[in-house]
């Protein structure tokens, strides 16, 4: 380990323990209070957003926890707190939309705390609008600081004022914060933060900043705690996950810390995203391809099928590129599972680059394929350029693309029809006693079961594909 390594991990340690005694000296004003109402104190969590929000949410409701307030899904609760989003206009409408629910919980109970943070946090007009719109909201920070989040609660315990506690950046990254875990046998793992590649429409490196890989011996270290923990099954997360390691000071590839992960025992299954294809490299297909433990499954955004749209996206690959690496995955991973990302609408889209994203569709063969219609996002490029797609095009198109992807979708998932495939199963499904789970092609199944299941993998025969999903039994021998 280097002196800088060195200093990084005193300095990262230093940090863990300061949070920690904020963590303390909440938890003491948390009983204090919790005494005076006789009652436990609460709290709602709400996360919009992608895997990324989600491991983070953890982080905090982790600390939560540990400060000795109790989790509910009722927003009547002592605290509320969102977690927030903003790839899209939506997403932003939707959260300005539930604050003013809160405000009316906020009147009947004036002591509740309104908490907002994240990617949408990281928007100076959003911050104005909340300073100005909705000054009863106590607390906000954005991507950067999360680690704060027992200090800046503590803070805003004793504090009548809004906190506001934005950063532009940051090169830290903090380990071993309290976390409460969605599930007991997965668990999502960040081996990266931040962007670097700046595609025209996206927003997400202003929100989370610069690229920057944590330590592979760190990410080893913490998928070995969760496997003796119980968890067999991780999902490494980072906005482009094949170009982890190239900031570090000793540089390590993505496959290089795939095979590190390899051998820790109880890890039964690794899955990874997000995939960008111009940094999908030969060595991450060879790693896959060998290993027993990567599941067969690859998320690999096209965006676009037309060369020139790409290249106003700033994708930088084009149409032949992808194709070309498509059928290398195949030739390599002949059962691979691919799922992809498309945008419809993206400015100075004709029909011709249409049809060329359609034929992309086509010739893929993808078991799902997302769709979305461009959403302008303020401060990006895409956003400022001339011949902006009618919003009645954009949605026929949409709706074209969503049919063929559909059909194609049902038509490639269909392969595994009464085959027997080995499910991790998740959680109860809305009808009692119809449980669902996940095959390695990240297929859903649903399938009679009991709770007993939960956590475990079973054999489950698939005798109906119902396009996205299945229709499954278990086999007798479970």
């Amino acid at each position: 380990m280097t002196k800088e390594s060195q200093k990084t991990n005193t300095m990262t340690a230093e940090e863990t323990a300061r949070q920690n005694s904020f963590i303390e000296l909440a938890k003491t004003l948390t009983a204090q209070k919790s005494n005076t109402l006789g009652r436990p104190l609460t709290y709602c969590l709400t996360t919009f957003g992608c895997q990324m929000n989600e491991k983070q949410s953890e982080v905090v409701a982790g600390i939560m926890d540990e400060i000795g307030y109790h989790r509910q899904d009722n927003e009547e609760a002592d605290v509320v707190i969102y977690n927030t989003c903003t790839v899209r206009e939506n997403a932003n409408l939707k959260v300005y939309g539930r604050l003013g629910h809160l405000h009316s919980l906020k009147d009947k109970n004036p002591d509740m705390k309104i908490i907002l943070f994240g990617c949408m946090m990281q928007e100076p007009h959003v911050v104005e609008k909340i300073k100005k719109t909705y000054p009863f909201v106590n607390l906000v920070f954005g991507t950067h600081n999360i680690f704060k989040f027992a200090e800046l609660f503590y803070d805003m315990q004793q504090s009548e004022q809004q906190i506001v506690d934005i950063w532009e950046g940051t090169d830290q990254i903090v380990e071993d914060l309290p976390t409460e875990r969605n599930y007991t046998f997965k668990s999502g793992v960040n081996i990266m933060f931040g962007c670097n590649n700046f595609c025209s429409y996206c927003i997400v490196p202003y929100v989370r900043g610069r690229e920057r890989s944590r330590e592979p011996e760190a990410i080893v270290k913490e998928v070995k705690r969760l496997a003796a923990d119980g968890v067999s099954e991780v999902m490494l997360l980072g906005q482009n996950v094949n170009s982890y390691g190239k900031t570090l000071e000793n540089p390590v590839t993505f496959a290089q810390l795939l095979e590190m992960l390899e051998d820790i025992e109880g890890l039964k299954r690794i899955r990874f995203m997000t995939s960008h294809p111009k940094d999908l490299s030969d060595e991450l297909i060879a790693t896959m391809a060998k290993s027993k433990k990567i599941c067969h499954h690859l998320h690999l955004p096209l965006q676009s099928g037309s060369s020139r749209i790409l290249k106003v996206m700033n994708r930088r690959y084009d149409k032949e590129k992808y194709l070309d690496l498509v059928d290398r995955i195949r030739t390599a991973i002949p059962d691979i599972s691919l799922t992809t990302d498309i945008i419809v609408g993206f400015p100075g889209e004709t029909e011709e680059d249409f049809q060329e994203t359609l034929d992309v569709v086509a010739k893929c063969g993808y078991d799902t394929a997302f769709t979305f219609l461009y959403s302008k996002r303020s401060d990006t490029p895409a956003a400022a350029m001339e011949n902006q797609v009618p919003q009645d095009v954009a949605k026929e198109r949409f709706n074209r693309l969503l049919a063929l992807v559909q059909q194609e979708g049902r038509r490639r998932s269909s392969r595994f029809e009464g085959s027997v495939q080995e499910v991790l199963v998740e959680e109860e499904s809305k009808e009692k006693g119809i449980f669902t789970g996940r095959t390695e092609y990240n297929l859903l199944v649903h399938f009679p079961g009991n709770e007993s299941l939960l956590g475990k993998y079973v054999r489950v025969h698939l005798d109906e594909c119902r396009g996205f999903y299945y229709l499954g039994t278990l086999e007798e021998n479970e």
